[in-house]
């Protein structure tokens, strides 16, 4: 993990499609703008691991594949 001190306003780049900007920071929290081509999906971790347990609840009711559901979820949160 690579671990960067940023103040108000700088920027962070991944790449050179992607940039992560600090647009505030107050009360223990720090707002993100984020600048990525649409083709890539950005989703917060807790969402990702709530969809995870999902597909694994319906999976065991399902004869879908883990693999099928992941993109249905996936692709409704696009959305």
């Amino acid at each position: 993990m690579l671990i960067l001190k940023r103040k108000l306003d700088e920027e962070i780049k991944i790449g050179q499609n992607i940039s992560v900007k600090i647009l505030s920071v107050s009360d223990g929290q720090v707002k993100l703008g984020i600048t990525a081509p649409e083709d890539v999906q950005i989703l917060r971790a807790e969402l990702v691991e709530k969809v995870k347990e999902n597909i694994q609840e319906v999976s065991k009711a399902s004869k879908l594949s883990i693999t099928e559901l992941a993109k249905m979820k996936i692709n409704k949160i696009k959305k």
